[in-house]
């Protein structure tokens, strides 16, 4: 999914997207009701593609203001949100094009998948803690330890 693409599906949510927001905090991103902001200084639309996705992960899932972290419902509703975006950009089967398109590495995989490499090993640290060492999709098995590797039944 490119960039402009999730610009496109905010647009028809009726969400408001302003893509040079300065910010008081660090923050990469902040939304508030309909309206996202991301951080003038991202420069990399795949970084702002991941950040975007994270805060419509917010919209889609979050209830309140949720700034403060040391809050546990806090901190699962942060979770819900990046879960949320993870799916949305990379999603198991994400994980299966990359390597049906002869990707070999975690640079290689989110080059194809347009996401950060961070972005990309905490989804596959999340997909992990959630199915354990291996989960079958279709005809493909993902297995997470020792390491990332995608193997097709035959």
């Amino acid at each position: 999914m490119r960039y402009d693409t999730l610009l496109d599906e905010a647009d028809s949510d009726n969400i408001y997207i302003i893509e040079n927001a300065e910010f008081k905090s660090k923050a990469d991103g902040l939304i508030n009701g309909s309206v996202i902001g991301l951080n003038r200084n991202i420069k990399s639309n795949r970084k702002k593609k991941c950040i975007l996705a994270e805060e419509l992960g917010h919209y889609h899932t979050t209830v309140g203001n949720i700034l403060d972290q040391t809050d546990q419902g806090n901190r699962k509703q942060e979770m819900r949100a990046r879960i949320w975006a993870y799916n949305k950009l990379i999603g198991l089967m994400g994980i299966i094009d990359s390597f049906k398109n002869h990707c070999h590495s975690l640079a290689e995989s989110a080059e194809y998948l347009d996401v950060t490499e961070d972005f990309l090993s905490d989804a596959i640290s999340y997909y992990k803690s959630k199915y354990g060492i291996s989960v079958t999709v279709d005809n493909y098995v993902i297995y997470f330890e020792p390491s990332l590797g995608v193997f097709e039944l035959v």
